[in-house]
């Protein structure tokens, strides 16, 4: 991996996410209930708080649980809930290092299909199916990882030319598009849920 993301709109954070499989995953995990630019450069974060150029999962599985939350935690936190998110975090290595002895590009290295990819990326701590859903898309559209029937596997987030996710931000109007998305989709909610509980 070696490519230029936009996904925390910081050169040094985007940088580590471009070369860095782990730091893309890591990314990924922290990307809920935070903006997504805050999510993102979190593994430029912790890389840097752990005096490293960048992550290394078993460096982190093997961490004191309670140092790490800690580390995570410092001002400016790396998330909204940096103890339960370093928990996550640490999941996730530990994962790795059982599963991949630690490498997080052989989650989808040599896959066949989109849809053995979206099932290793499903079984990964802290990975629903529609976070797995938007990591592959990435994968697919901007890092090149693209097994056969990956669009379909990706659902809604595989289609092109779309500006649903992550996956489809290559720069700040890009960005803005996204977020306009999921403004509307938020919207649309709301407005079912309203029109649910006036018909009850």
């Amino acid at each position: 991996m070696d490519v230029t993301l936009h996904l925390a709109q910081d050169p040094a954070a985007d940088e580590l996410l471009g070369r860095s499989p782990l730091a893309a995953l890591v990314g990924m995990l922290l990307d809920q209930q935070v903006p997504m630019e805050w999510a993102f450069a979190g593994p430029r974060t912790i890389a840097d708080r752990l005096g490293a150029d960048d992550l290394d999962a078993h460096e982190i599985a093997a961490r004191d649980p309670e140092a790490f939350a800690a580390l995570l935690s410092e001002k400016p936190a790396v998330h909204r809930y940096p103890g339960s998110m370093a928990k996550r975090v640490q999941q996730l290595c530990q994962y790795l290092v059982e599963h991949y002895d630690g490498d997080a590009a052989a989650v989808w290295t040599g896959v066949a299909t989109g849809k053995e990819l979206l099932a290793r990326l499903v079984e990964l701590p802290g990975f629903g199916k529609q976070k797995a859903q938007i990591f592959l898309a990435l994968l697919g559209k901007q890092l090149g990882v693209r097994p056969t029937g990956w669009r379909e596997a990706a659902g809604a987030y595989g289609e092109a030319k779309a500006f649903r996710s992550v996956a489809d931000i290559t720069g700040p109007e890009s960005l803005t598009k996204v977020r306009a998305h999921k403004q509307e989709m938020k919207a649309a909610a709301k407005a079912a849920k309203a029109a649910k509980s006036s018909a009850q």
